[in-house]
């Protein structure tokens, strides 16, 4: 009996002490447990409501250049390009009249910028990633990127805009938009556009 006794007092112990250490690490795991820092609470929110009001002229100039399929990706380029604020929302001035600024009603400039995505599309014989940054860096990224690799690339986009800063005139027009740019010396455009783009089209996809 003394045997079974102390047998059964060692399995208790070994309990006590086995629900003691789960309980233990239950509690840390909720004291230390921490929200993600870049969870928005409303994910619709990132589109903002001027991009959102230019849907019915996106869609109006989508049918008439045959991209109907990829208005939720114009939206988010706007986005990108301004967030649908101001009387250039696409930011298609340069394709339009060669300089920046001359397009002054949204309209022209949705038109224009739908019209100058259709054409980076059809040039990039559907590579829907190629188009994107095209629109941000110039139809000559797309002959260059058929030289060289002939798709889309991060690394592509990178080399590109390296080169194109390098050989700028007048390198004080460029301003390096993010820190890994600057990093790389690739201050010509938007290296990780087709990357914004993506999120939010992301965004659009959900809804």
């Amino acid at each position: 009996m003394t045997i079974k006794r102390k047998v059964k007092q060692a399995i208790n112990q070994v309990l006590v002490i086995t629900l003691s250490l789960i309980g233990v690490f239950l509690i840390l795991s909720f004291v230390t447990y921490e929200k993600p820092d870049h969870v928005p609470k409303k994910t619709s929110a990132l589109i903002s409501e001027e991009v959102r009001s230019y849907e019915p002229l996106v869609d109006k100039y989508a049918k008439e250049y045959d991209v109907t399929e990829h208005v939720d990706v114009i939206l988010s380029m706007m986005m990108q390009e301004s967030g649908g604020r101001g009387t250039d929302p696409m930011q298609s001035s340069e394709s339009y009249c060669g300089q920046v600024g001359c397009i002054e009603d949204p309209e022209l400039s949705i038109k224009q910028g739908v019209y100058y995505f259709s054409k980076t599309l059809e040039d990039a014989n559907g590579d829907l990633e190629l188009a994107i940054q095209s629109y941000n860096f110039g139809r000559g990224f797309i002959d260059y990127v058929h030289e060289q690799m002939g798709t889309y690339s991060v690394e592509t986009a990178i080399d590109f805009s390296q080169h194109m800063y390098e050989n700028a005139p007048d390198k004080s027009i460029y301003t390096c938009l993010r820190k890994e740019a600057k990093q790389y010396d690739a201050c010509y455009g938007d290296i990780y556009y087709v990357q914004s783009v993506m999120q939010y089209r992301d965004v659009l996809a959900l809804e």
